[in-house]
């Protein structure tokens, strides 16, 4: 049996399994700042599964985010009909939302995939694995160099966690009206 097979068992349960590691790491992540690079995943098991390599171009970000509902901007004045409400409802997951924040931050990348590390009751904590569009190591690389094409892909919900909040882990009935999009299934209708 593979080492990784140990460390994904490890990172089944981290609070059970290795509470001391989880809340080291739960600690140091709170003090760093919201975006940091990382010069390996935390969780190598996972990260391997959704295509990191330990090769040049190729970088791992970790990336926080606020847990709780989306707000508006405060309504000051006026009389509100019963649609505009105070709270935003953002048909996204937080993992989209993290990697379209890191996405907007390393413009010469492409989002891969991300996977979520830790959480407490205030935040999130996501992994979210980058390849450089213009590094010689990615050009060379068949299977990156598809990914390394795809410009926006964070932004556009083209990585695993946009296509699930988009609806397209759905397929057959019930589910006739997510291809393409339900925005174009609904302007054919």
């Amino acid at each position: 049996m593979g080492y990784l097979k140990y460390l994904r068992n490890l990172w089944k349960n981290p609070q059970k399994n290795n509470p001391d590691g989880y809340r080291d790491l739960l600690l140091k992540a709170r003090r760093e700042q919201v975006t940091v690079r990382l010069n390996r995943p935390t969780n190598i098991a996972r990260a391997r599964t959704l295509g990191y390599k330990p090769k040049q171009g190729i970088i791992v970000i970790r990336q926080r985010v606020i847990r709780g509902g989306r707000m508006r901007a405060d309504i000051k004045a006026g009389r509100r009909s019963a649609h505009s409400h105070q709270s935003k409802i953002v048909k996204k997951n937080y993992q989209q939302v993290a990697e379209e924040r890191v996405a907007v931050k390393y413009k010469n990348c492409e989002v891969l995939n991300s996977y979520k590390v830790i959480e407490d009751g205030k935040n999130l904590w996501y992994e979210v694995i980058l390849v450089d569009r213009e590094h010689p190591a990615v050009k060379a690389d068949k299977n990156l160099r598809g990914i390394a094409k795809q410009k926006g892909r964070a932004q556009r919900g083209l990585t695993s966690a946009g296509r699930k909040a988009r609806g397209l882990r759905r397929k057959g009935q019930g589910a006739e009206k997510i291809r393409p999009s339900l925005r174009a299934n609904k302007r054919t209708h």
